[in-house]
């Protein structure tokens, strides 16, 4: 499931794309990915719009719409849930497959594509009000992770996929994370000291801006046509270099030696999700 930094770097992709671009017509060929909001409502608010702007909160992309003449702008909701794809392809293609909702918008259609239909494209904003703080805002501060951390029982990798603790974190950068700070996913999150917090605290930021900075930097195939290589959530675009890898150290590496110290990675199942970890490097449990 694409987390933060996939989202962001699908964001910066996608501004510039659709800034400015005025919504012609609207079709919704999947109702259960735009609920609660009705096909005739979407239709409806979201025809003769323009897109004024895109940003991320935490996995969500917030689209800002601007009705003609002197209408308040609004926001829709995108979530790409665990295989949603957003992206621009000329009106005169066949639509794919799965294309859950399209906009046109005159020679082109933005299309949100959407094989398993868990991800929403929605005019409801409320899923924003219960996020955390942004882990790479100033208000999320290693202070306030100790206190949100002391409150729980759960193992520390369980509360760092709770999203009113710290938004966009999900399985893969919980683990990324723990691992860089030498953290045992399964000790209790109120069990951790002042010095593992901060560590915790650094290694989230850390690991969430060198995904986003690959991402960023790597020509992605946003459609999603190549998936053999599994680089980043999108897949490499034809032309991209080889050499790129997505920079994951323990993540998805069971049995494989890890980076630090060569002993095989361990996957345990934490909350019905996959934890991959170095039982070396992260020692203790308690």
């Amino acid at each position: 499931m694409p987390e933060l930094p996939e989202v962001e770097v699908l964001v910066r992709h996608l501004v510039a794309a659709v800034k400015h671009k005025t919504i012609c017509a609207v079709a919704v060929r999947r109702p259960k990915v735009i609920a609660p909001t009705s096909p005739r409502r979407l239709e409806r608010a979201l025809t003769g719009t323009t897109f004024e702007g895109l940003s991320r909160r935490g996995k969500y992309l917030v689209f800002k719409l601007r009705p003609r003449g002197k209408g308040e702008a609004f926001l829709l909701i995108g979530h790409l849930g665990m295989t949603g794809r957003m992206y621009l392809q000329p009106a005169s293609q066949p639509l794919p497959k799965h294309a859950a909702v399209t906009l046109n918008l005159g020679r082109q259609n933005f299309i949100y594509e959407d094989q398993r239909y868990f991800g929403r494209l929605t005019l409801a904003v409320d899923g924003l009000s219960r996020l955390g703080p942004e882990p790479l805002a100033k208000e999320f501060t290693a202070k306030h992770l100790a206190a949100a951390l002391q409150r729980s029982t759960q193992p520390v990798k369980v509360k760092l996929l709770d999203q009113e603790l710290v938004a966009g974190i999900g399985n893969i950068y919980a683990s990324e994370a723990l691992f860089r700070a030498g953290i045992s996913p399964r000790l209790a999150a109120r069990r951790l000291q002042p010095g593992q917090v901060r560590r915790l605290w650094r290694a989230i930021r850390a690991v969430l801006r060198e995904a986003i900075a690959c991402g960023s930097t790597i020509p992605l195939n946003f459609r999603g046509g190549k998936t053999g290589d599994r680089l980043f959530y999108y897949g490499r675009a034809t032309g991209a270099p080889d050499y790129y890898v997505e920079r994951l150290r323990v993540y998805d590496r069971a049995s494989q030696p890890c980076v630090v110290c060569a002993a095989p990675i361990r996957r345990v199942i934490q909350a019905a999700r996959s934890t991959f970890y170095c039982p070396q490097c992260q020692q203790g449990r308690k």
